[in-house]
């Protein structure tokens, strides 16, 4: 027989070994499970997170064009530059303050919603034989501060021009400047040169629309259609309409062009030639070329004023990863009105009665530069906002932006997300880039600002477009939104 002790020994040993397997497999499940659990975590966190370094979110000195939007999507795209970024021909001495921008961008705000809510009391322009402003405009809007380079002429002549989703008229300013020009980077414009120039004529269908492309009724010189428009901030253009050819790209050339030939122009406009209209009116280039491009048109807002993105007409260079929410139909025209419906901070939906957003309704708009927000629903993204970023130090308020950080001491920061989801049940991420506004390290702000009365219209700025392609589908009657846009 054998030894009872030696047995007893041998199953106690076996009895540890399979208590020390087990062990093992239950500090690896729970270990795994842990690390699961961390991933996932991480996970959420980096959805609900963005982690951005200062330095890509600071003004740039230096244009680089060899960042994101320097390829251009298609044959029909310009290249997009910002009105007071280096890769503008700029005098150092005129670009302007933060405060100053800020307070045009105001005047911008409050002359949309003077426009939306006044829009029938417009004042007429009267017949006159000489070139000049009425005393009042009905078609009062800021000048946006992205603007691409198209030739105009024949032979072309290139000139820089801002481009507008709230603005109609397309025009430039012209010799002989009959009155007044304001300094710009190109040569002035002189249609005398160009073999395909020609006046319009008064009374026909297409002066008589400049009332509603400009909110004033046209002027009549010896024959020739006169034009006046002034924005929010008092800046104006009045000349001459006329008709050229418009060279977008050297493959894309629009004949008979309908466009202001400005013999009269001041205001604050970057040195830029004018502007190009991208409203929905008969004038906009948008319907202008509605044959060749089938009323759809696209662009990317890089995430800096000091790289460059790109604005593309047609649809063939669409993403398909693009979502779509659909145009506000029970709106006007001229704007591009869309239904907001909720907000989400850090993942977190923000408490806000859906009456809030559809009191006044929503436009989105390429010039106004921060997002405007009913009073309510700003409140309650800025307090979620700095309850996720009490471990950062509050820096001074600045113009219209009342929530800003003090980051001098930081390389990188971790901000919470926002998403917006619009009409449709489309939620939208915001770029990383699209969420503060940088003054410098020390003033960093939350890009959004609360209108002064609930019956303002939410207005979906240009900041919170960055980065994004943004595609205006007019015949579709939608807006759609894709990730990573300018790469």
């Amino acid at each position: 027989m054998g030894n009872p002790t030696a047995v007893s020994s041998s199953k106690s040993l076996h009895h540890f070994i399979f208590i020390l397997i087990a062990s093992l497999v239950l500090v690896s499940f729970f270990n795994n499970g842990a690390a699961a659990a961390d991933r996932k975590l991480l996970a959420s966190e980096s959805h609900e997170f963005h982690t951005i370094k200062l330095s890509s979110i600071l003004p740039g000195s230096v244009c680089d064009s060899s960042s994101q939007g320097h390829k251009l999507p298609s044959p029909s795209s310009l290249k997009v530059v910002h009105k007071h970024g280096p890769c503008h021909k700029t005098k150092e001495s005129s670009l302007p303050s933060a405060s100053e921008l800020l307070a045009t961008d105001e005047s911008r705000v409050k002359s949309i919603n003077s426009r939306i809510s006044f829009s029938a009391a417009r004042n007429t322009f009267a017949s006159t034989d000489s070139v000049r402003l009425p005393a009042k405009s009905g078609s009062s809007l800021g000048a946006g501060n992205y603007l691409v380079q198209v030739g105009l002429g024949t032979p072309k002549k290139d000139l820089s021009l801002i481009f507008d989703t709230g603005s109609d008229l397309t025009w430039t300013q012209c010799e002989p400047c009959a009155r007044s020009c304001y300094d710009q980077a190109e040569p002035i414009f002189d249609p005398s040169k160009s073999s395909a120039y020609s006046n319009v004529s008064c009374g026909t269908p297409a002066c008589n629309q400049l009332k509603s492309a400009t909110g004033n009724s046209p002027g009549c010189n010896t024959n020739t259609c006169v034009y006046g428009i002034q924005y929010g901030d008092q800046s104006f253009s009045v000349g001459f309409f006329g008709k050229d050819t418009l060279t977008l790209t050297p493959t894309d050339v629009v004949p008979n062009f309908f466009f202001g030939c400005g013999q009269n122009n001041q205001g604050l406009f970057g040195q830029t030639a004018g502007l190009i209209g991208l409203a929905r009116d008969p004038l906009s280039i948008v319907q202008q070329t509605s044959k060749q491009y089938g009323q759809v048109f696209s662009y990317c807002l890089p995430s800096r004023s000091s790289e460059t993105g790109s604005l593309t007409f047609g649809q063939s260079y669409v993403s398909k990863a693009v979502k779509y929410t659909p145009f506000s139909s029970s709106q006007g025209t001229t704007f591009y009105f869309i239904d907001v419906l909720a907000m989400f901070v850090g993942g977190q939906k923000l408490q806000i009665s859906p009456t809030v957003f559809s009191t006044a309704g929503s436009i989105i708009d390429s010039g106004t530069v921060i997002t405007r927000l009913p009073p309510a629903a700003y409140t309650a993204l800025r307090d979620a906002f700095r309850k996720q970023m009490t471990s950062y130090p509050m820096g001074k308020p600045v113009s219209i932006l009342d929530t800003c950080y003090d980051f001098s001491k930081y390389n990188t920061v971790k901000i919470p997300t926002i998403s917006i989801i619009f009409g449709g049940n489309t939620k939208i991420d915001i770029d990383g880039s699209g969420i503060l506004y940088a003054v410098s390290s020390s003033q960093v702000c939350l890009a959004f600002a609360p209108n002064s009365d609930a019956s303002d219209v939410l207005i979906y700025g240009n900041v919170q477009q960055k980065t994004m392609q943004v595609v205006y589908d007019v015949a579709g009657n939608k807006l759609g939104f894709g990730a990573k846009g300018c790469l």
